[in-house]
């Protein structure tokens, strides 16, 4: 029996996403934030030609079973890198990207499955000046960006695919053997990729970064967050550490939350439930009925929220959303 998949993540800058000083060259338009990627992916070579995404790994396998026994099996892809586009007034510079070697280690086997493994990234070629906590204390390289991404087959049939590990900046979202969006990153942190000393604690040296890794959205609240981002009022930009309260039930509230990065927990009534991850569209029930907060939303790790007032974002838009959120809750 023969069993394949493949699996593609692909790494973007999202709005709000970078801070210090390196900052004002997004706001200016020297250089620019990414739209956020599709949620299907036809072409990818088109997207990056079209400079949508800064770098994707792609890794697609294939294995051979007699019983639970590999037989035969293979595996191909690897980096596809982006570039950076320097804008000065009407004239643009593109720094082609420099890719690193993909790291693909022999596969492990078991009784009844195969587990293939990929590493694949580099750096842009644009300086990027920053301080290092060793001498020279500065740096003038960008640092490394990289994914790990693993696809298990099995014997009867199935696959599992899974985000193992990323640089924590810039964000990542990963793509099943449909193409479509499945999973993402659930955090950044410019600041600590900005520190980066060298290829030491990255892939290419010694270790990888843990990731975590959270459920994809809905096409609606994506479609929504564009509205919220870049919507006729701004959103005001909030971060919040871990263990801090965003909403309490029963509070008044008229605002939407659009959670930009981090991972938040969900309590109704005592109950809790699913986390939330990045691109999770919050207080819609509220804005719908009556202005009061129909659950309480605590940040389990660091996070960053756009809060938007709700005239901002289409009505109907907003109860449909609504009415998928509460059929999750009954399922849950």
């Amino acid at each position: 029996m023969r069993v394949e998949s493949t699996i593609t993540s692909i790494s973007w800058i999202p709005s709000e996403a970078v801070g210090g000083y390196t900052k004002p060259a997004f706001t200016v338009g020297l250089t620019h934030y990414d739209d956020p990627p599709p949620d299907a992916i036809k072409d990818l070579d088109a997207l990056r030609d079209g400079d949508r995404f800064r770098f994707a790994n792609r890794l697609t396998v294939w294995a051979e079973f007699d019983g639970d026994r590999v037989t035969g099996h293979g595996a191909e892809g690897g980096l596809v890198m982006g570039a950076t586009t320097v804008r000065l007034g009407p004239l643009g510079v593109t720094f082609a990207a420099v890719g690193l070697p993909d790291l693909r280690p022999e596969p492990q086997m078991g009784d009844g499955w195969i587990r293939f493994t990929q590493t694949a990234g580099g750096r842009t070629a644009l300086p990027f000046p920053r301080r290092i906590a060793r001498p020279p204390y500065l740096r003038l390289q960008s640092p490394l960006v990289w994914t790990t991404l693993s696809v298990t087959l099995y014997a009867d049939g199935r696959a599992e695919a899974m985000l193992e590990g990323a640089s924590p900046f810039p964000r990542h979202w990963v793509y099943g053997p449909d193409h479509r969006l499945t999973m993402k990153a659930g955090l950044t942190d410019f600041a600590a990729w900005a520190t980066q000393e060298g290829p030491a604690r990255t892939p290419w040296g010694d270790e990888d970064s843990p990731v975590l890794v959270t459920a994809a959205e809905t096409a609606l609240e994506r479609e929504l967050s564009l509205l919220i981002m870049r919507g006729g009022a701004r959103p005001l930009i909030r971060s919040l550490p871990a263990g801090s309260c965003l909403v309490r039930q029963g509070e008044p509230g008229s605002s939407l939350f659009l959670l930009l990065d981090g991972v938040l927990g969900v309590d109704v009534d005592g109950r809790s439930l699913p986390e939330l991850g990045p691109g999770a569209i919050l207080g819609e029930r509220a804005v719908l009925e009556g202005g009061t907060r129909t659950a309480t939303l605590t940040a389990l790790t660091p996070i960053r929220v756009a809060e938007a007032p709700a005239e901002s974002v289409d009505r109907e838009a907003l109860t449909r959303l609504a009415q998928g959120h509460h059929r999750e809750d009954q399922l849950t």
